[in-house]
């Protein structure tokens, strides 16, 4: 981490010197300029249509939006939601420690495929991989018939949707702990176990106070995603009113119903969710820094 910070300031004392030079120096209305043209972007396609959304949502007045979310179906769809979430995040979570731990301490045939079986979500379509669970769990999927004997429904039911949430999900905690496990290496594992150390107090006492920001961080994006995945969901999810639509896809069926007053209401918790969840990633990121700063001071 104290190399981390060394790059940092050379890397500032190195911009300090480039201003410096008359052949790297722009002019004051080149930087005004920049900062103008990202300014007015971030205004419009960002800030902009969150306004909007809160201002559609309270423009029937208070007692139409507090109705708008108290209504059964709504308040289903956010059960299910937090629902996914919570079965979804954990699984990762344990995954992705898994996973993180397994590829950065240890070497073994395959890690290079298990790197890029982690990836594979970002790199297929949400609606694909919905589809994928289709044909594997669908009436006519693999598994359809020997489930459907069984009285077992995945597909048009909850157990798809959360099937769906964790495989567009999963990548987020394992990502993010990836680098920083790799930077930090595997010298304090080592001096823990040849101090008499077994597996699981090296890695509570060792390994996850490392890395205990960077794990906080990735729940929380792989929290964001879970409560506001569309894609994978909607194919799986068969739009059951109050059984099997969460909030996006309560969001949509309320607009394609011009139920204008009642969508926005329902999307403006949403972003009022994600809203939460940039103020804790904030939070997180400073929490972060400063234990850093600790680290090289001690």
């Amino acid at each position: 981490m104290a190399g981390a910070v060394a790059v940092l300031h050379g890397a500032g004392d190195q911009s300090a010197r480039f201003e410096s030079k008359a052949a790297t120096r722009e002019p004051t209305w080149v930087k005004w300029a920049l900062i103008a043209v990202s300014m007015s972007f971030f205004a419009f396609f960002l800030l902009l249509p969150l306004v909007a959304v809160f201002v559609e949502a309270f423009r029937k007045g208070w007692d139409t939006y507090i109705n708008a979310l108290l209504e059964p179906d709504a308040l289903a769809a956010v059960r299910l939601t937090l629902t996914a979430a919570l079965i979804a995040v954990p699984l990762n979570l344990v995954f992705g420690v898994s996973a993180a731990w397994a590829i950065t301490k240890f070497d073994f045939r395959g890690k290079h495929f298990l790197i890029t079986l982690i990836d594979l979500p970002f790199s297929v379509s949400p609606v694909v991989s919905g589809l994928i669970y289709v044909l594997v769990f669908g009436a006519q999927g693999w598994f359809g018939p020997w489930l459907s004997d069984h009285d077992v429904r995945v597909i048009f039911a909850v157990p798809g949707i959360v099937l769906a949430t964790v495989f567009v999900t999963f990548p987020f905690v394992a990502r993010e702990l990836i680098p920083l496990m790799e930077a930090q290496g595997k010298e304090e594992e080592e001096a823990a176990v040849v101090l008499g150390a077994r597996g699981w107090q090296t890695f509570w006492h060792v390994t996850l106070p490392n890395v205990k920001w960077g794990l906080l961080y990735g729940v929380i994006l792989c929290n964001a995603r879970a409560m506001g995945e569309f894609g994978a969901v909607s194919v799986v999810s068969g739009h059951i009113r109050g059984m099997t639509n969460t909030m996006p896809l309560h969001v949509e069926i309320l607009y394609n119903e011009y139920q204008f007053a009642a969508a926005f209401a329902v999307a403006s918790l949403l972003a009022l969710l994600a809203l939460v969840t940039l103020v804790i990633k904030g939070w997180v990121e400073r929490q972060a820094g400063k234990s850093s700063f600790g680290n090289d001071d001690e």
